[in-house]
């Protein structure tokens, strides 16, 4: 028995199917990956770094959906973005100056510079390999695997511009899983999506306050 059938037994339970929605026989990985990720972004959007271990549980709800479904760069996607979750939980709580909380900030121009210039080889890459793996959408499934490593490298340092990236990917997220009849998973990229515009809001927000000189005491000049 290979690996793929080896692993695909164990996730056998997960993905057994509740109910019908249109084409997409919702599967127990599938609701509660929608659960999860919904909490999760909105844990985002009010920057509390109790995103993370509840993106860990969405991380393993949406391998055995993914898995199920062939599309192995999101699956082995969902495993990267654990590990990167334990590192943005400890950055979250531990990155600052003294071992303290991470303050919220902007990312550095040189920073943004490197993510686009990996963008291009890291999706070429991916399609290639993929392409060779029998991944039912090899380019789309690599250009939001390249987006999504990014977008989740900002957020662990809490930087806003990953909201960006996020949105970027959401965008293809939502048609790919659509036309692979995961309805439901592809109406949670839409909330996902709102999600990602309400939190570069509220982010954008934070920053602003925080930036303007605290008001003077009653009294004292300014």
């Amino acid at each position: 028995m290979s690996v793929s059938d080896t692993l695909a037994d164990l996730l056998a339970p997960l993905n057994h199917p509740l109910f019908l929605l249109g084409r997409d026989a919702v599967t127990t990985a599938e609701l509660l990956g929608f659960a999860t990720g919904a909490v999760c972004v909105w844990l985002c959007v009010r920057a509390s770094s109790w995103n993370f271990p509840v993106g860990i549980a969405n991380n393993l709800f949406f391998f055995a959906l993914f898995w199920s479904a062939r599309l192995y760069a999101d699956a082995a996607l969902q495993i990267v973005f654990l590990l990167l979750a334990a590192h943005g939980w400890y950055r979250w709580l531990r990155g600052g100056e003294r071992h303290t909380g991470r303050p919220m900030g902007h990312a550095s121009p040189t920073t943004l510079l490197v993510l686009a210039a990996l963008l291009v080889p890291a999706t070429w890459g991916l399609t290639a390999l993929l392409t060779r793996a029998g991944d039912s959408a090899p380019f789309w499934d690599a250009l939001t695997t390249a987006l999504s490593l990014a977008a989740q490298w900002l957020l662990n340092a809490k930087q806003v511009e990953n909201w960006y990236l996020w949105i970027a990917a959401d965008l293809v997220y939502i048609p790919l899983y659509a036309a692979k009849d995961l309805v439901l998973t592809a109406a949670v990229y839409v909330l996902f999506l709102a999600l990602c515009g309400v939190g570069l809001r509220s982010w954008h927000r934070e920053l602003t306050a925080a930036a303007r000189p605290a008001a003077a005491p009653a009294g004292v000049p300014a």
